[in-house]
Parts: C-alpha cells; sequence; structure tokens
C-alpha cells in the first residue's frame, strides 16, 4: 500500500471511531429518596414486625423483668431483687432434678423419632395408594391435640389398662408398672411424644428422599454401588438439610414439653420424677404464685434452648451439601 492509500486508511478509522469526549454518556438513572423506599419498606414489614414484638419479644421482655423481682400476685407489692432467682436456680435441688429429666428427655425425642423415621421413610418412598394412605396414618398423630394422645396412652399404659391385661394373659404375674414405676415412667413419657412426632420426621425424610436426583443414583448405580453404597455416598449427604429441620425442632419440642407430663403423670411417680423444666415453670407460677422465681426459670430454659440450638445448626449446617 502507498503513502497515500495508507494516509486515507488512517483518515477513514479516524472518522469510523469517535473520540472518547465525543461518545454519548448514558445518564445515571435517579434513585428513588430514601424516604419513599423506607415508607415501601414499612408498608410491607411492619405487620409482622408488630405482631413478632408484640407476641415474642414483649413477653421475653416481660418475663426477663419479672425475673428480676419477687413477684407474687397474691402479695403484692413486688421487691426488686436483681439476679438473686438465678443464683437460687443453681442451689435448688428441685430444678437441677427437672433440669436432668429435661436432658434424658431431649436426647430421646432427638434420636428415636429421627433414627425410626428415616427407616420409615426409605420404606415409604414409593409410589402406590398403598403407601400414600400409610404416609397420612403415620402423619395423623402429629396434628392431634397433645391431651388427647396423652389420655390414650394413658389409658393403655395404665398398671391395669390393656397392655398389662395382655401380658398378664400370657403368663406375666408382675408386669411393668409403665407410668407409677419411677424408673420407668421418664422412658414411657418419652416413648409417647416420640410416637406423636414420629410422623413429623417422616414427611420431612420423605420430601428430602424425593429431591435427591435420580441421575445420581443412576450414574452410582452404574459404576457398581450397592443399596448401602448409594445411600451412604448419595443419598445420606442430600438429605443433610431434612436432618437438620428434623433435630432442631424435635430439640426445642422436648424441651418445652408440659401436656404429655402435666396429663400422664403430673410430674410423679415420687419426687418429680418426669417434672420437666416447663412443667416445673408453670407449677410454680401459677401453682405455688411465684411468678418472679418461675420467670427465671423460663428465661434460663430460653438461654439454654437458644444455645443448644444455634450450636447444633452451626455444626449440621457444615454437612449440607448444595447442588
Amino acid at each position: 500500500m502507498g503513502e497515500g492509500g495508507l494516509s486515507r486508511a488512517m483518515a477513514t478509522d479516524l472518522i469510523a471511531v469517535p473520540s472518547t469526549a465525543q461518545r454519548r454518556v448514558p445518564a445515571r438513572r435517579r434513585r428513588e429518596p430514601i424516604s419513599g423506599r423506607l415508607w415501601h419498606f414499612t408498608s410491607f414489614g411492619a405487620p409482622g414486625v408488630l405482631v413478632y414484638a408484640c407476641f415474642v419479644l414483649a413477653p421475653i421482655a416481660i418475663s426477663f423483668g419479672y425475673s428480676l423481682t419477687n413477684y407474687n400476685p397474691f402479695n403484692p407489692p413486688a421487691r426488686f431483687v436483681g439476679f438473686d432467682n438465678y443464683v437460687l436456680l443453681f442451689a435448688d435441688e428441685q430444678f437441677r432434678t427437672a433440669l436432668g429429666v429435661t436432658t434424658i428427655l431431649t436426647l430421646i425425642v432427638v434420636l428415636v423419632p429421627n433414627v425410626l423415621g428415616l427407616g420409615v421413610a426409605l420404606l415409604l418412598d414409593r409410589k402406590g395408594w398403598l403407601y400414600t394412605a400409610l404416609r397420612g396414618v403415620f402423619f395423623t398423630p402429629v396434628v392431634l391435640s397433645s391431651v388427647v394422645v396423652s389420655i390414650v396412652w394413658s389409658r393403655l399404659l395404665d398398671d391395669q389398662g390393656p397392655l398389662n391385661s395382655a401380658l398378664r394373659a400370657l403368663g406375666v404375674e408382675h408386669p411393668p408398672g409403665w407410668l407409677s414405676d419411677p424408673d420407668l415412667a421418664l422412658y414411657s413419657v418419652a416413648s409417647i411424644v416420640c410416637w406423636q412426632l414420629l410422623g413429623f420426621c417422616v414427611v420431612v425424610y420423605l420430601a428430602g428422599l424425593q429431591g435427591v436426583p435420580a441421575e445420581l443414583l443412576e450414574a452410582a448405580e452404574i459404576d457398581g454401588a450397592g443399596p448401602v453404597r448409594r445411600f451412604r455416598a448419595v443419598t445420606w449427604p442430600l438429605l443433610a438439610p431434612s436432618l437438620t429441620i428434623n433435630t432442631v425442632v424435635l430439640l426445642i419440642s422436648a424441651f418445652k414439653t408440659y401436656d404429655h407430663v402435666k396429663v400422664i403423670t403430673n410430674g410423679g411417680p415420687g419426687s418429680g420424677a418426669t417434672a420437666t423444666i416447663a412443667f416445673d415453670v408453670l407449677r410454680t407460677g401459677f401453682d405455688a404464685n411465684h411468678v418472679g422465681y418461675a420467670s427465671a426459670m423460663a428465661v434460663l430454659m430460653l438461654v439454654i434452648v437458644a444455645a443448644l440450638t444455634t450450636v447444633v445448626l452451626r455444626f449440621l449446617r457444615r454437612r449440607e451439601v448444595d447442588l
């Protein structure tokens, strides 16, 4: 190319490509004033926040305020005692017993429905009207009233109830006192709570099983993995979110168990063999009218549950797999 042709090409390029100064800079989008966005958020979020504040935060704050006093509705006026109620809790033999009972009950209720629920979910993870009906059967106890469930089981496990009558008919002269023996009563109550919560675990695990990608299971089967190996390597890791949900729900439900204990054993037999912290809180606050002391128990129970839930969530979420 000659010198003239090169000059013409450079001129053409300069004409075709405008300079930076000539380029049109797009106008910036005007941001909505902060007052408008704040009003938009408030109009949608205020109802939920207000309900949460009235029915969750306010009762907690009121309970904490009562826990700092010796409030008794039948012996006014209330006197500010600071943290004396909390100091007395750790020296209270009855509260320590209730804490031990609640710990045992919580361990049983967290472990048993999780294990049995996973097994039942694996058996029901099939298509067909029979399996659909069985899912409804297992979930029915969850929607029943705890009082109704407690009354039915207390009749079944009574010393003269159907279970012990059947054992006597089989030749057992002295059947166990399921609800009258202090060594068995707590485990009987825990079994009833597990029975009622089993259906919840089954449904959650079934939802997790149906969310496992079929192609992953097929790939593992092609690679020669058997049913147990496929469950360990593919299914179980993907059920981690279901395990987290079940564990947290069972933990909270076990710690606040009251209805079953009140109806079935009323805290007995003996001296607090089945008295949980929740049962002790209501007995102290409403039967003995020591509202300040009962409020301290409730606040301490809230702290324990919150701490345990936080630890469990942080531990179990590490196992969750993102698809």
